[in-house]
């Protein structure tokens, strides 16, 4: 009989990965702890996980009424960076860690908001589609009216790790780096190279506007009709966060009365998109399905580092990355101690 019981739900998708567990169970199985899928369904799930001693939250929303069923559970672990699936203040009531994966696709993200922005300042699904349908001449004439991307300015919205990477990777281009984050201090912006300014300055003075707010109860429509007016009518927007942080709406009308040049998206309010969303049929938006993250080390770097953070609580330890670090003092768990390099040959 295994020592530990980790609950999650059944794949409804088909996995990315290798199958099974095996990434997962590498910190698992020395602990003697076994995986147990139940169906993703909320009632399946309270049934399956009152005894659970983890939850590993995948395939459905996790509510306060599932949470609150948990009698017994230690961690709460996604394998993404996002936690809008989890109902954090249920758990942090229930005194329950929830763990993420917050630096490990930054890279990736990061790649594809550039992609996206290069790929919508130079028109490049036009451009393509111009050469396919033999209309060879008119490519030119089009870039001719587009400014040169050096010199630019590139505002974020929130300016945390993918925003970073993004704007170090923005400098190669030449583009001037400006950023608005109410919870980072101005001087940790500047050390990263960028001007700290206000939403009103990133709106108003930016080319490029990249947002990278997280789907927090705050974040909920954020942006709406009233920020897309104020900004440039060349500007283009890049949104690799959450769609739910946009009132898509307000982009929509945006796009259509040209307020503003373009938009590249991956993400969207209502995922998997609508085949009526009218963002489908403009030309000046490019748009993926919410794989800005994905690469070959996609499914193993999560599932290795869900397995760890659940590895850490069952051993008694804090988790690597907490989003509700103000139950860790109630929880028992002991800090982690750094390995002192000054041991002498008996210690």
């Amino acid at each position: 009989m295994a020592k530990f019981r980790v609950v999650t739900t059944k794949a409804t998708t088909v996995s990315t990965g290798l199958g099974g567990y095996h990434h997962e169970m590498e910190a698992l199985e020395p602990l003697g702890a076994e995986i147990v899928e139940c169906a993703p369904t909320e009632a399946a799930f309270i049934e399956a996980a009152r005894t659970a001693d983890a939850v590993y939250a995948k395939g459905m929303k996790f509510t306060s009424q599932v949470i609150n069923a948990l009698d017994k559970c230690r961690v709460i672990s996604l394998g993404s960076v996002g936690v809008d699936t989890v109902d954090v203040g249920a758990a942090t009531a229930k005194g329950i860690p929830v763990t993420n994966c917050p630096d490990t696709f930054i890279e990736e993200v990061a790649d594809h908001a550039m992609m996206l922005l290069l790929a919508t300042h130079r028109r490049a699904i036009e451009q393509d589609q111009m050469v396919r349908e033999g209309r060879w001449a008119e490519g030119r004439p089009q870039l001719l009216q587009i400014p040169r991307l050096m010199g630019q300015t590139l505002g974020f919205i929130a300016f945390g790790r993918v925003a970073r990477a993004t704007a170090h990777r923005a400098k190669a281009f030449g583009l001037r780096i400006i950023a608005h984050d109410p919870y980072i201090d101005e001087r940790t912006i500047a050390n990263e190279g960028a001007e700290p300014v206000s939403l009103s300055e990133v709106l108003a003075r930016s080319d490029y506007i990249s947002m990278h707010m997280p789907a927090t109860p705050e974040a909920q429509s954020f942006l709406k009709e009233k920020h897309f007016k104020q900004m440039k009518k060349s500007a283009i927007f890049i949104n690799t966060g959450r769609g739910p942080t946009v009132h898509e709406a307000g982009l929509i009308k945006a796009l259509q009365e040209g307020w503003i040049a373009g938009a590249g998206l991956d993400v969207l309010e209502i995922e998997p998109v609508k085949p009526d969303n009218p963002l489908l049929k403009m030309k000046n938006v490019i748009l993926s399905p919410h794989n800005a993250s994905a690469s070959a080390r996609f499914d193993p770097a999560r599932k290795r580092r869900v397995g760890q953070e659940i590895a850490n609580v069952l051993s008694g330890r804090w988790p690597q990355s907490c989003v509700n670090p103000t139950v860790l003092s109630e929880t028992g768990l002991k800090r982690w101690q750094p390995i002192s390099m000054d041991r002498g040959p008996n210690s």
